[in-house]
């Protein structure tokens, strides 16, 4: 039997931001919905140099975390694996401070049809980097997809 070591506990735990990852279905899903819901109380409120500091933490994080967890579950970007969910997501919000549900929804499902459908450069983004670093870019990409589309679609109505 194989013993997880504590930092390999540790870096599962973030990777798959606890349990949220381990659901039975749609965990990528899920750990949007779970990052939109956390979004109002943990990332909207702070200062726009706050958020990017926040996302270069989880960013750095995350990274050391897929890798590790990659490792651990021996499969290149396993399905339980979501804090680049996280990042993605609220990169998404980026530039948004308080939001209306309508525009928290929207965001959501912007995010998740980058995420899903990867256009370019998010596949190529995903394949150029290596380990943790492509798990995480290619969210991150499909968040900037995102950002600018909620953007647009917020300043029109």
């Amino acid at each position: 039997m194989n013993q997880k070591s504590p930092i390999d506990i540790l870096a599962t735990a973030l990777a798959t931001l606890g349990p949220i990852g381990h659901f039975p279905k749609a965990p990528g899903t899920w750990g949007s919905l779970a990052s939109i819901i956390a979004a109002p109380w943990l990332f909207l409120p702070l200062q726009l140099g706050e958020r990017i500091a926040v996302l270069i933490a989880i960013l750095a994080v995350g990274t050391w975390a897929c890798s590790r967890a990659e490792a651990v579950f021996k499969k290149k970007d396993p399905g339980c694996v979501i804090i680049d969910e996280l990042f993605g997501q609220w990169l998404t919000l980026l530039f948004f401070a308080a939001m209306p549900l309508w525009q928290l929804a929207l965001a959501f499902v912007l995010f998740r049809v980058f995420d899903i459908f990867k256009p370019w450069p998010v596949k190529w983004a995903e394949n150029a980097f290596p380990g943790g670093l492509g798990v995480m870019i290619d969210d991150g990409v499909a968040g900037l997809y995102a950002l600018g589309c909620l953007h647009l679609i917020s300043s029109f109505i």
